[in-house]
């Protein structure tokens, strides 16, 4: 999927992430593997302009990575940042704005203040 979506072929990738995350749900795979396949869905969703579909898979990506590892873990706070820019491309400045209030200041305290994801926060 990732291949094919780095080459611009969505439609592709699609096929096969939808697949991919259908087979780990069947199998059980562990929770953090679904999570980056669900995540990979929603950039997809993202990239094909289907952005309701992927603001909601983001949304639970990201609800997902907080269940799992609480809100101060870093993928948590990569995929807060997925999300608010996904709420951003839908003019949803508000609900960013305040993901992003809650989530920076954890970003800040946790990773310091020139790790990568405080800078794309800001």
């Amino acid at each position: 999927g990732n291949g094919l979506s780095e080459a611009k072929h969505y439609e592709d990738a699609l096929t096969v992430e939808e697949a991919m995350f259908s087979m780990q749900q069947r199998l059980g795979d562990s929770e953090s593997n679904t999570l980056v396949t669900l995540g990979n869905l929603a950039v997809t969703y993202q990239a094909l302009g289907q952005l309701e579909k992927s603001l909601s898979m983001k949304r639970d990506v990201y609800s997902g990575w907080v269940d799992l590892f609480g809100e101060e873990h870093p993928e948590t706070l990569r995929e807060g940042i997925n999300y608010a820019n996904c709420l951003v491309q839908m003019l949803r400045f508000k609900e960013a704005k305040a993901l992003l209030r809650k989530t920076m200041p954890a970003a800040r305290r946790v990773l310091g203040e020139n790790h990568d994801i405080p800078l794309e926060m800001r």
